[in-house]
């Protein structure tokens, strides 16, 4: 399906795989500028996809994707491009490269099978490129690398091939190379470059499972090129080797050798191992197998909001077969035992059926309907109103969950409000449905600061979101200053009174109290002792002393924010007869503590994360000093077992903290990451306290 001008629905047919051996799930990678999206559509007009102007025969253009895409010019989304070459049906899934998304990334790692990592000529591996290969390397994803943007003026493909080997290991080897303005194989022919062709067929030797291959080619022993091309294949399905191509996408040189060595050397969906499986309950699961006479189980990896169609499910499916109008079994991603049962989590648990809607396979924004899908493949389902990014869809009548696949943790806080009456009416469901769509996304209502805060990737993932509030949704918000929630305390010891009197005819108000009041060490909360002697305070009315002290702690006594670890003592007062009640010694209770907070005086307290940062060793002190001038107490390093990294733990203030994920970014290159728990508060220094305005920071 593609819509048109008016968002009507027009049809085209769509590549239809023969079983999993004919397909090929292949994840195009690689850091932000790289040259992704348009490697997909070469190889999408070397498939006879697009035509030359890069649409489809029906003018749909196949990469214009969100209108945020185009205003921030650069992908922000998974998008899937599916081909057919000799006869394999090849689904591209062209994931963001800029770091605030890599959890579209991560969903793409577990859509594919295999990935292609895109290396541009004329900039080589920098610090995100490094941390993408280890994100596929954590998965173990078989990658070819390919050079792109070859017809760059400052394009060197043969320093970014070394450069890549001493980054990625001695198993990155050229298969073929970019000579002339044509590509040479290495494997096949008379070609010249028999140094860059013997460490490729050494390579492959020391990877083949044949162990007397070796000593027949030192020997001199002519080796079959039939044979060199299965141990390769077998080596590349294996990720312990990664070819390199180098791709012309311009003039599409490299663009048809790229697709063969896909269909040749590339694992199906029947060679990768499958996620693990259990019951809705935690149990092990039954055991599945990519077959499409199996029993349904696939997971949404992506979901989407279309205009005219409603929730849109990108889906890989695993074992079975999906059918439009089938009902299904939805089985929540984050499930009880997966440890995940936290009820402010924006992703709740579900265990439901549910009527999927129309099947079909997205090229862009046009939509292409097909009459199923099999085990292997990957399509978009509409109308799952309930399922969300992670959740699993098996059949009714054998409901299961895949286990979820790892997802970063958002650690960049944005407080929103909204510009209307209007727009707060619709903030939840839009914020629901964000939620639903991106599993990177934390939603929290802060009880405290009164606030609504997105805990995002980063900035740029925090101006996707606004975005998308705004264009998809209808909410108008705004950013605005994070609070932090601090605490105040007393200083020292000091004494109170509470003089609440009122006589202006009829009925008055009569309580007087005078209270000690002394500060605890932090996390101590609070004690009421009671030292009255002689029924000063009737011993009813002590109780609600009490419960005036605390609900002025609550409220805070100068500065708005909470009053904690407190030794209040009641000591004298005084009560009338026909005027004293419950409300009038409550009130009594507050003033006694505000009146003691003038003589004692208070200090703030501030919340304090405990961090842990994992940095390159060549930055370690860069990060510290960093640390220590957010006024951070660093508490040591250790290495750890990826070569070259290095986590600093460090307690810091929140207050310090509230764009750190930013920060931290450019500080690093976007090479480094980190963690955060709250660990205790702390008092907040003189200086500092100065700044702080009343009730807000």
């Amino acid at each position: 399906m593609s819509r048109d001008s008016g968002g009507n629905v027009s049809q085209t047919s769509a590549p239809v795989a023969v079983g999993p051996e004919s397909i090929r799930n292949v994840l195009v990678v690689g850091a932000a500028g790289a040259g992704k999206t348009t490697l997909v559509e070469r190889l999408l007009v070397t498939a006879g996809v697009l035509n030359r102007a890069g649409s489809v025969e029906d003018g749909t253009t196949v990469c214009d994707f969100e209108e945020v895409e185009h205003r921030q010019r650069r992908s922000v989304a998974l998008a899937l491009a599916p081909l057919v070459h000799d006869g394999v049906k090849i689904n591209l899934l062209d994931a963001p490269g800029y770091v605030d998304f890599v959890g579209e990334v991560r969903a793409g790692l577990r859509a594919a099978d295999c990935a292609l990592f895109v290396v541009a000529a004329n900039e080589g591996v920098d610090e995100p490129t490094l941390t993408l290969w280890r994100e596929c390397a954590d998965v173990g994803m078989p990658r070819v690398v390919v050079v792109s943007k070859l017809d760059h003026a400052r394009a060197d493909v043969d320093a970014v091939v070394a450069q890549a080997r001493g980054a990625f290991g001695e198993r990155v080897l050229p298969v073929y190379l970019h000579d002339g303005g044509q590509l040479v194989g290495l494997i096949t022919g008379d070609h010249g470059h028999e140094a860059q062709r013997a460490a490729l067929i050494e390579g492959i030797i020391e990877e083949s499972e044949d162990e007397t291959l070796m000593d027949r080619y030192v020997s001199g022993e002519p080796i079959d090129t039939d044979l060199l091309l299965r141990d390769l294949e077998l080596a590349v399905a294996r990720a312990s080797m990664h070819p390199v191509v180098p791709v012309d996408a311009t003039s599409g040189v490299g663009a048809r050798e790229l697709l063969d060595l896909v269909v040749s050397s590339f694992p199906s969906p029947l060679e990768h191992q499958l996620p693990l499986v259990y019951t809705p309950a935690g149990g092990p699961g039954p055991a599945i197998a990519c077959d499409p006479s199996g029993a349904l189980v696939a997971e949404v990896v992506k979901t989407t909001t279309d205009p005219y169609l409603g929730r849109v499910s990108l889906v890989r499916v695993f074992s079975g077969t999906v059918l439009p109008d089938a009902t299904v079994h939805v089985s929540g991603h984050r499930s009880v035992w997966a440890g995940a049962s936290d009820p402010t989590s924006s992703h709740p648990d579900h265990d439901e059926d549910e009527r999927i809607g129309s099947l079909s396979v997205p090229l862009g924004k046009a939509q292409r309907a097909v009459p199923s899908v099999t085990a292997g493949d990957i399509c978009a389902v509409g109308r799952l109103s309930r399922a969300e990014t992670g959740d699993t869809l098996a059949s009714v009548e054998t409901p299961v969950v895949l286990e979820p696949w790892r997802m970063p943790d958002p650690q960049l806080p944005v407080a929103i409000k909204v510009l209307t009456k209007s727009d707060e009416d619709k903030l939840g469901s839009g914020l629901q449905r964000l939620a639903a769509e991106d599993p990177t996304l934390r939603i929290e209502h802060n009880d405290e600061t009164h606030q609504i805060v997105l805990w995002t990737m980063g900035e740029a993932h925090a101006d996707v979101l606004l975005d998308r509030l705004a264009t998809r949704y209808g909410v108008g918000v705004e950013e605005v200053e994070l609070r932090v929630p601090l605490r105040e305390t007393f200083v020292r010891p000091a004494s109170g009174l509470g003089r609440h009197v009122k006589q202006s005819g009829g009925h008055g108000q009569y309580a007087v109290c005078s209270i000690d009041v002394e500060p605890l060490p932090e996390g101590s909360g609070f004690e009421f002792v009671d030292k009255v002697v002689g029924g000063s305070v009737p011993r009813q009315f002590i109780p609600s002393v009490e419960k005036g002290i605390r609900s002025q702690m609550t409220r805070g006594v100068e500065s708005g924010y909470p009053t904690v670890d407190l030794r209040v003592t009641l000591t004298d007062g005084k009560a009338h007869s026909v005027d004293s009640s419950d409300m009038a010694f409550q009130t009594a209770g507050g003033l006694a503590l505000r009146d003691a907070a003038t003589r004692g005086g208070t200090c703030f307290l501030e919340p304090v994360d405990e961090i842990a940062v994992l940095v390159a060793d060549a930055l370690v002190g860069t990060v510290m000093g960093d640390l220590s001038a957010r006024r951070g107490k660093v508490l040591g390093s250790e290495t750890t077992d990826e070569a070259g990294m290095v986590v600093v733990r460090a307690h810091v203030p929140q207050l310090e903290l509230r764009k750190y994920a930013a920060e931290l970014r450019s500080l690093s290159h976007g090479s480094a990451t980190f963690t955060r728990a709250f660990a205790h508060y702390d008092r907040v220094p003189d200086q500092v306290s100065a700044k702080l305005g009343s009730g807000a920071d």
